[in-house]
């Protein structure tokens, strides 16, 4: 990665996000994490990393938030769209407000960070969009067909970009987890452990077994691929679901 390159990390304060943020940083970047608790990002900060809040839903928070940053630290070259909601409901108790809701953040909230970071990316030599969708994005998730839905729009979105900018020297690829170690897993644990009465091992136990190496992923596993894909010879991967999920297709 080239040296004091500007990275925007969506979510960064916490979970993967943070994960790759911090990769990034200790790899030369200046990066600039975006959230909506300013307590959590101020949580993270360090000298090569700084606190943005930023609604990922609400576009002219976007668009005056990315704008401080390129303001600050110069045109964005790495852009992550990792900024998500992880909740799984059936489709016949699914209403109107919980889809948009997830849509909002997941779909649209990914598409104005990559829109107004390309306006400044576009200007520079190299770039790299790496958005974190999930294994949900590529064979759908049973029992969360609204996340399935709004991972696979992602998937499309960066497809299409990466045949937009075939020839120009930005990719665009997305990452694409199983179940990953993070503050979504102890929240889902505790509505299991709710739902059904298992102990807190059997329903920790419910999402572990999903991965098919019988483990939980770790955040870095993805922030080290996300740091590879800023590497030196990267440039010939581009549109593409990168799946960190175990062996699971």
């Amino acid at each position: 990665m080239r040296t004091n390159t500007h990275a925007i990390v969506t979510g960064g304060g916490t979970g993967i996000g943070l994960a790759i943020a911090q990769t990034l940083a200790a790899n030369g970047a200046q990066v600039t994490i975006t959230g909506r608790r300013a307590e959590v990002l101020e949580n993270a900060v360090s000298d090569r990393i700084h606190p943005l809040v930023m609604d990922v839903t609400d576009e002219s928070s976007v668009t005056d938030g990315i704008a401080s940053a390129v303001a600050a630290r110069g045109p964005i070259q790495v852009c992550v769209p990792n900024a998500g909601i992880a909740e799984g409901k059936s489709l016949l108790k699914t209403d109107l407000e919980f889809w948009r809701s997830m849509m909002a953040t997941n779909l649209d909230g990914a598409f104005l960070t990559i829109r107004e970071s390309l306006k400044s990316m576009t200007q520079t030599d190299w770039g790299r969009v790496i958005a974190i969708s999930s294994i949900a994005g590529v064979r759908g998730l049973k029992g969360a067909p609204c996340y399935s839905a709004s991972k696979h729009g992602l998937l499309g979105l960066i497809r299409a970009l990466s045949a937009d900018y075939a020839t120009k020297p930005y990719t665009f690829n997305a990452l694409c987890p199983a179940y990953v170690e993070t503050d979504i897993i102890t929240r889902n644990v505790t509505s299991i452990m709710d739902r059904t009465g298992l102990a807190e091992d059997q329903a920790r136990a419910l999402m572990t077994d999903m991965n098919p190496h019988g483990r939980l992923i770790t955040t870095q596993e993805v922030a080290d691929a996300a740091l590879w894909l800023c590497g030196p010879n990267s440039a010939s991967v581009n549109g593409q679901d990168i799946r960190i999920a175990g062996g699971e297709i």
